[in-house]
């Protein structure tokens, strides 16, 4: 994986908000939302985006895809900078980055059939010809596990799972190789949750399909992501292999969210280490000076209200390790104590059609 090629590079990205006030709406200053992210995700890899509410990670996610405008840094896909794209161009390039949403009651119009949603973005993507894409459409129902006859079917006609199906459909109607799902498995229940995981897999094996994979549930992204990035207030704290991560933390913060994750073992649960972060995530828009996370960190000392930590490599060789923290070795020391923070979560293979597709 190291070896090849990345297909999106995302260097010193910084997404700011302005603030304004008084009658003339004058900028009185900024939530910075993002504030210097760089990572880069190869061909047909699953890079994880964990982080609390308020990290900034779909605010990332959209500059990326430029849903929203940079504030400065580049995106580089594919070797080509979008960021420095004309609307031209970007039009151009779009259909190859697609986003599937968090919310799929709200991500569908409900005027418009499963089918004719799926029909838009074939149109507006210039897919195929107009006799074609009829076929196209029953193909990529069949794609995502969803029968024929929910092609003449409306949103509130399906469940919730059913519905992230048909966004996910509508996604890959423009052929794509980059994918971001941002929380798209939050909203569902536990069951479906397993079922969409397995999708997105199969997906990304049969299309070869790349996706940002953004969620809460650490368990999750162990299992989906080849590698995992943990963002804390519009910067990443930590970047590794998804099972190295779990295993050797080397941030408090990322120590502090394996352990808040449960495990199936009674027994284990009960005899591990849980860290309860005080406060709540500070102020973009006034973070605290130094380290971000100094205020809600036991391992704190003076140094980290001085000087921001930059990323280095602690991992070995061909497989990196990225932490930003001044005191990553000895986090790393305390969690080896408690190696089994968290355990990997295999679901089995969720066959086509299943329990969720039946209507």
């Amino acid at each position: 994986m190291i070896d090849q090629p990345a297909l999106l590079e995302v260097r010193n990205l910084v997404k700011h908000f302005p603030v304004r006030r008084g009658v003339l709406r004058r900028q009185v200053g900024a939530v910075r939302a993002v504030d210097g992210v760089s990572f880069h995700i190869h061909h047909r890899e699953t890079l994880g985006l964990v982080g609390e509410s308020g990290s900034g990670k779909s605010t990332l996610a959209r500059t990326i895809l430029r849903l929203f405008e940079p504030s400065g840094g580049r995106v580089i896909f594919d070797g080509e900078d979008i960021i420095a794209l004309d609307a031209k161009a970007l039009r151009r390039i779009r259909p190859r980055m697609q986003m599937v949403f968090q919310d799929p009651y709200a991500s569908l119009n409900p005027r418009m059939t499963a089918g004719a949603t799926i029909m838009e973005s074939l149109q507006v993507n210039r897919v195929g010809d107009a006799s074609k894409r009829p076929q196209r459409v029953r193909e990529l129902l069949d794609l995502v596990g969803l029968p024929p006859k929910s092609l003449n079917r409306y949103p509130h006609e399906f469940s919730g799972g059913q519905r992230q199906r048909i966004s996910i459909a509508r996604a890959l109607a423009a052929d794509p190789e980059f994918i971001v799902a941002d929380e798209a498995l939050s909203a569902l229940d536990v069951s479906i949750q397993a079922q969409m995981v397995n999708l997105l897999q199969d997906l990304k094996d049969e299309l070869g399909l790349t996706y940002l994979f953004i969620a809460h549930d650490l368990a999750m992204v162990r299992y989906l992501a080849d590698r995992t990035a943990v963002m804390y207030l519009g910067r990443i704290a930590e970047l590794a292999d998804s099972e190295e991560l779990a295993q050797r933390p080397m941030h408090p913060y990322t120590l502090a969210l394996l352990s808040a994750a449960p495990i199936p073992d009674p027994v284990a649960e009960a005899k591990r280490e849980h860290i309860v972060l005080p406060g709540d995530v500070p102020d973009p828009g006034n973070p605290p000076s130094g380290c971000r996370f100094h205020t809600r960190c036991s391992f704190a000392t003076p140094v980290c209200q001085e000087q921001e930590p930059q990323l280095r490599d602690l991992g070995t060789v061909g497989k990196p390790h990225l932490v930003a923290c001044h005191h990553a070795e000895k986090v790393r020391q305390h969690g080896a104590t408690a190696s089994s923070v968290t355990q990997p979560v295999k679901t089995p293979p969720v066959g086509r059609p299943a329990s969720d597709h039946s209507l």
